[in-house]
């Protein structure tokens, strides 16, 4: 039998069932057990005062970039980024080299993951190749493990397309997550459409790219009955368009990531290339719509779109640069940020990271109650530390927020009773 673990004296933020209290939780076998009335002397005891204690962050948006692009990520440094972000499970987009539109993919991305530090939960593709002009496999790909289908990075064009997607989808009962894009206003830009894009010289993208893409998902959704789920919402509008959809009973939810609702496209001043992203960095207003978004619960999950790239992509001229930026050290703190102003409490914040990215997915974790797999991750809310690129544990760099003072850490993450971080 394992070693009994007690987490000792920690605040217990446990929304799926309800809890939100100073607590001890009991882990045995993996499981999260009932606490019993003296604690053994051989049990392994972790002391938590003033820690809390909450279900394991589930991040529904990554890139791990295996196979094919292992010197940027690969599913084991990736999982490890994971577990020191906090994170117990993690859904890897399938936009790799080969594209994950086949079964021979998925199970070798979750024969890369035996073992990791992570759950590995992987995307299919929509389409096959990710090229927008006929379906992949979903049966085969269902089979092999995928868990949600998507052309992340491409948006699918043709609107009879993602319509029979959703329709076969909800088959295999996959999701569908939008990368909601219309490139015809896109195309050639590389960041926000702005006074600062003209001032930098460099081709903007309007809010415009983003919102007419998802008011059409929307619009399938309602068409079909089958729920789709918008990734990475950048700006206000498109949370218009969701918060409407939603009031009128479509099955739509959507996720942020946290640069959307903490950083501008001021960031890009300076032609700082781990600010470009796509969707880019929007407006003040575009901020705070989220921020509000993410409070009255129009957006449903915050997710990282971790997507890792090494200098070689990163220092090139703005333009040529890749999009994206690392996110999965930094998502916690950041988030945090917005429990400590009040935007977000402690318990909505739980939902957004863990609870919410599970039920979107179908995939096990959100709670801590008895019989649980013991997948569970320790906060310090106080703890203090400047974000330095020696710390960083993904195999890539690109972040903005290096040299930044942040708060709040992870300082034990536990996958099935397995210690996988450990910073107490």
């Amino acid at each position: 039998m394992n070693t009994l673990i007690v987490l000792q004296n920690g605040r217990v933020i446990d929304p799926a069932n309800a809890v939100d209290r100073k607590a001890d939780v009991w882990i045995q076998d993996g499981r999260i057990t009932e606490a019993g009335s003296a604690i053994p002397p051989d049990a392994q005891v972790f002391n938590l005062e003033g820690k809390w204690v909450v279900p394991g962050l589930i991040d529904m948006h990554v890139h791990l970039r295996e196979p094919g692009q292992e010197y940027k990520e690969t599913v084991e440094t990736g999982a490890q980024a994971a577990a020191a972000g906090g994170f117990t499970a993690v859904a890897c987009m399938p936009n790799t080299n080969p594209i994950n539109d086949s079964a021979s993919v998925t199970r070798f991305i979750l024969e890369r993951a035996a073992g990791a530090a992570a759950r590995i939960y992987p995307v299919g593709a929509i389409s096959q190749g990710s090229n927008g002009a006929e379906l992949a496999e979903y049966g085969e790909m269902k089979r092999a493990g995928v868990a949600a289908l998507s052309d992340d990075g491409r948006p699918v064009v043709d609107s009879q397309l993602m319509r029979r997607a959703m329709e076969y989808a909800s088959g295999y009962n996959l999701l569908v997550i939008s990368h909601s894009e219309e490139r015809s206003l896109s195309h050639n830009g590389s960041m926000n459409e702005s006074v600062v894009s003209t001032r930098l010289g460099l081709k903007g993208i309007p809010n415009a790219a983003e919102s007419i893409a998802v008011f059409r998902e929307v619009a399938l959704a309602e068409l079909t009955g089958v729920p789709v789920h918008i990734a990475h919402v950048s700006t206000g509008d498109s949370v218009d368009i969701i918060r409407y959809a939603k009031s009128r009973g479509v099955r739509v939810t959507a996720e942020t990531a946290p640069h959307y609702f903490t950083l501008t496209d001021a960031a890009v001043e300076g032609y700082n290339t781990n600010a470009k992203m796509s969707p880019p960095l929007r407006s003040e207003s575009d901020r705070q719509k989220i921020r509000i978004a993410l409070q009255d619960g129009t957006l449903d999950a915050i997710a990282t779109d971790h997507a890792p790239h090494s200098i070689l992509e990163k220092n090139v001229e703005f333009d040529h640069a890749a999009n994206g930026i690392i996110g999965l050290e930094t998502s916690l703190p950041l988030t945090l940020a917005l429990v400590r102003e009040g935007v977000i409490s402690e318990s909505r914040m739980v939902e957004l990271m863990s609870v919410a990215p599970a039920r979107i997915l179908g995939v096990p974790g959100g709670s801590l109650a008895v019989g649980d797999v013991a997948d569970v991750t320790v906060i310090d809310p106080e703890r203090q530390f400047t974000y330095t690129k020696e710390m960083i544990v993904s195999k890539s760099a690109n972040s903005p927020f290096i040299g930044w003072k942040l708060q709040g850490k992870a300082v034990l993450t536990l996958l099935g009773g397995r210690t996988t971080h450990n910073v107490l």
